[in-house]
């Protein structure tokens, strides 16, 4: 992977987000060169970008995507850690499985 050797990642897990949100922002503002004053900073943040707050948004909620025809409110999910097991066969969860394992092989991470 060429772009290996310029770019500089940062990598979260949406298990972890769920987990301890403020402490993933934190990690993302470090990481973007902007850490938080403090632990508020981080909890407006938190509650900003938040699923339910971000699918209530108008802009959101009362349309549909000229660029696919579906609902805006379409590309929100529940949130929720493990729902994919609503969604996807065990089939294709082992095909994303083996894809993902490809494509960060060599970042350290596991799946």
């Amino acid at each position: 992977m060429e772009w290996k050797r310029w770019a500089v990642v940062l990598f979260l897990k949406y298990e972890d987000l769920k987990r301890n949100p403020r402490g993933e922002v934190k990690k993302l503002a470090s990481f973007l060169g902007r850490p938080l004053a403090d632990d508020g900073e981080a909890k407006k943040i938190v509650r900003r970008c938040s699923i339910e707050r971000l699918k209530n948004l108008e802009v959101n909620r009362d349309d549909v995507d000229p660029w696919s025809d579906f609902p805006k409110s379409s590309y929100f999910r529940l949130g929720i850690v493990g729902d994919w097991k609503n969604e996807l066969s065990t089939k294709m969860k082992d095909k994303l499985d083996e894809i993902t394992r490809v494509k960060l092989e060599g970042f350290g991470l596991s799946i």
